[in-house]
């Protein structure tokens, strides 16, 4: 029997999914499982690695079972994660990240914060490998975290053999190989993959990194994203409910799975690729912008040469907190309680029925920045921070809703604020293609369309950032003769959302306070 289907796992900030496609890109089944997070403060925040594994492995084989697939029916696998730091011995054994030394907990998340002080040490060099992270370093990347895990826990780094992005330490696991994808590399490691001299070692000096690629066992040379890493071992088709003829393809950061899932069906026209954006939308919000030149843009992280498709640059703006802080709206507020679904759900039930007796004016004296975890993009300052303007002494659910309702409206001027800076740069944008958690709230897509002014596109595959792997894992055991042939045969389209013409006039007056809000802000930062 010819091997039909397609596994792709997507590794996020709370859980782990799989799903299974056919080669032409059904959706067939999909499952999701927890995985562990553990906060000692604000700043830190670490995974234990093993239990994500296997977490991977019950998804995959509980998606399989949903699938009515076959184990001899899959032809490949592939996996994307967040941009978490997994460390690990020569061995293989964990090597603890964590101040109180309990080895179990050797990744540190991505939103960690721990590592702003070496992330301004990085900025301040001014090297060149700035000029492809958008001129400013993120705590969020890998090379402070490397910094502050050097020099404040000196006995880990000794201990240390082998460090991954953790999509690569997945396929790690799953083959034994030391590959390292190009789309982690190159966003989060300083890797230049445009280039011949790919890793800068003067830089890594600068930064008392100079062991990195020893200490970490990193390649040369990173894998282009999508291709064949080899079969999966015995033990991890055991593990994972498959054959060890199943090929394992080079993976992806998730947000970046995400935009291959939404934007793959315009990689025939690289050209007009410009006018199109991924949003991956969920804790955090990513913003993916792809094009046929590097197009270097502050505040931004790339240009990215082939972190999504080989050949093609990337740009990537974010915003580090969006469904993290309506989260934190509700949990804050007197009248919230535990951000359930449900629970957001009823609150935006609530605006609307507001809405219908005050209009889009509702609560529009009440104004929020929404850099409570910093801006990611376009100002690239990890230290920012939220603003809210316009309180009153009311604490009733309808005041929660109000200003839950403002901050939906703050992080769609949020993306806006970021494609007015990308459009400066060349592009052309006024596509919104959105996939994650963001699709099952009503209010943010709604306001995505009627605030940025663009077209909004919901994707018809349930996951897109699922069928982004699947796709990546069928170019991975060969079933197209390239990852872009893979994306056009397997993409499935969307819905689309004009923006509403009578919302123009609201969003816009919104959008200038949001600008001077942010004016403000920076006087107020730089008095005395």
């Amino acid at each position: 029997m010819s091997q039909d289907f397609l596994v792709g796992v997507d590794v996020g900030t709370g859980s782990a999914r799989a799903g299974v496609f056919t080669r032409d890109g059904q959706f067939h089944g999909r499952h999701e499982v927890p995985i562990l997070m553990r906060r000692t403060d604000a700043n830190f925040a670490e995974h234990d690695s093993g239990q994500i594994w296997q977490a991977v492995c019950e998804a995959v084989r509980k998606a399989m079972f949903i699938a009515g697939a076959k184990p001899q029916d899959v032809a490949g696998i592939a996996f994307d994660a967040t941009c978490s730091l997994v460390v690990r011995d020569a061995s293989g054994a964990p090597v603890t990240v964590s101040r109180d030394g309990e080895d179990r907990w050797d990744t540190i998340v991505w939103l960690d914060h721990r590592a702003l002080d070496e992330a301004d040490e990085c900025t301040r060099t001014g090297h060149e490998v700035l000029h492809y992270a958008g001129g400013v370093m993120s705590p969020e990347m890998e090379v402070p975290k490397l910094m502050w895990l050097k020099r404040h826990l000196p006995q880990s780094w000794n201990r240390a053999g082998q460090m991954f992005d953790l999509a690569d330490f997945l396929s790690w696991q799953a083959t034994g190989s030391l590959a390292r994808s190009q789309s982690t590399l190159t966003c989060k490691w300083t890797y230049l993959g445009h280039d011949a001299q790919s890793w800068r070692q003067d830089f890594l000096a600068r930064v008392g990194l100079e062991d990195l690629l020893e200490k970490a066992a990193l390649p040369q040379k990173a894998s282009p994203v999508g291709a064949d890493l080899g079969p999966l071992t015995a033990k991890a088709a055991d593990q994972l409910g498959l054959t060890t003829t199943c090929r394992v393809g080079a993976g992806l950061i998730d947000a970046h799975a995400g935009a291959l899932g939404v934007l793959g069906a315009f990689t025939a026209d690289v050209e007009t690729i410009d006018r199109h954006l991924a949003l991956i939308a969920g804790t955090s919000s990513c913003v993916m912008a792809l094009s046929a030149e590097d197009r270097p843009t502050s505040g931004v992280w790339g240009p990215y040469y082939g972190a999504v498709l080989p050949g093609v640059w990337l740009n990537e703006g974010g915003q580090s907190a969006t469904g993290a802080l309506l989260d934190h709206i509700i949990l804050w507020h007197s009248a919230g309680g535990e951000p359930t679904r449900e629970k957001h759900l009823a609150i935006c039930n609530r605006v609307m029925e507001l809405r219908e007796s005050e209009g889009l004016a509702l609560a529009d004296r009440l104004h929020v920045l929404p850099d409570f975890h910093g801006n990611r993009s376009p100002l690239g300052n990890p230290s920012a921070l939220g603003v809210i303007s316009g309180l009153t002494l009311d604490s009733d659910f309808d005041s929660l809703c109000r200003l839950y309702w403002r901050s939906c409206v703050s992080i769609a001027l949020g993306v806006r604020h970021i494609l007015d800076t990308l459009n400066t740069k060349g592009y052309a944008i006024d596509t919104l293609h959105i996939t994650g958690g963001h699709t099952r709230n009503p209010l943010l897509m709604e306001l995505y369309a009627d605030a940025t002014g663009c077209t909004v596109v919901e994707p018809s595959t349930p996951d897109a950032t699922l069928l982004g792997m699947a796709m990546v894992a069928a170019n991975a055991a060969g079933l197209y003769p390239s990852l872009d042939q893979a994306c056009l045969a397997m993409q499935q389209g969307g819905t689309a959302r004009a923006p509403k013409v009578e919302a123009r006039a609201q969003f816009d007056r919104d959008y200038r306070i949001f600008l001077e809000m942010l004016k403000q802000r920076q006087v107020i930062d730089a008095l005395d």
